[in-house]
């Protein structure tokens, strides 16, 4: 309750004019009530996970093989375009099959989804996975569902990588 009354009093505080009594009243409710709004959904968003994660692991993930580069060690991902559902249940099988090492950089892709697990032999995952480097002749498994649509683009950071189209789309829809 102390957060609320500092908020309040900050807002109050910057009004360019007095208010009456029962116009501040009703504003600090506002507050309280815009604050309480904006902190169950910010907590809504784990356990919405939590509740989804139960249900999905029953249903089998639909798998998706991605290779990074390849044999001849071309800069592209094969597919390069993906196309998923909101609230499906995903095993995403990434590859290098070339002798560079790559990344698969999808932040706002990673922003986007709940993970259930990354299980990688010779992956580094950084941050909140939002990037995994996988190294020659390495493989990891990324198990996932996603909960916001958009498009999100993908890849790989490595100079030259993506300007040389190193580069592709994740689609995710309602």
């Amino acid at each position: 309750m102390k957060i609320y009354n500092h908020l309040y009093q900050i807002v109050i505080t910057f009004l360019p004019f007095p208010t009456p009594a029962w116009l501040q009243i009703l504003r600090r409710n506002y507050v309280i009530l815009s604050l309480l709004v904006g902190l169950n959904f910010i907590a809504a968003t784990p356990a919405m996970a939590a509740n989804l994660s139960g249900d999905l692991l029953k249903q089998p993930a639909t798998e998706i093989t991605i290779s990074l580069g390849n044999s001849a060690n071309e800069l592209k991902f094969e597919p390069n375009h993906l196309e998923l559902l909101a609230g499906k249940r995903y095993q995403l099988r990434l590859t290098n099959p070339s002798q560079l090492k790559h990344y698969f950089t999808a932040k706002d892709f990673a922003d986007g989804i709940w993970t259930q697990k990354v299980q990688a032999g010779k992956v580094e995952i950084k941050g909140a996975i939002h990037e995994l480097e996988l190294k020659p002749g390495a493989e990891a498994e990324w198990v996932f569902v996603p909960l916001k649509s958009g498009t999100y683009g993908l890849r790989c950071p490595i100079p030259g990588h993506t300007e040389a189209g190193m580069t592709g789309e994740i689609v995710i829809k309602n």
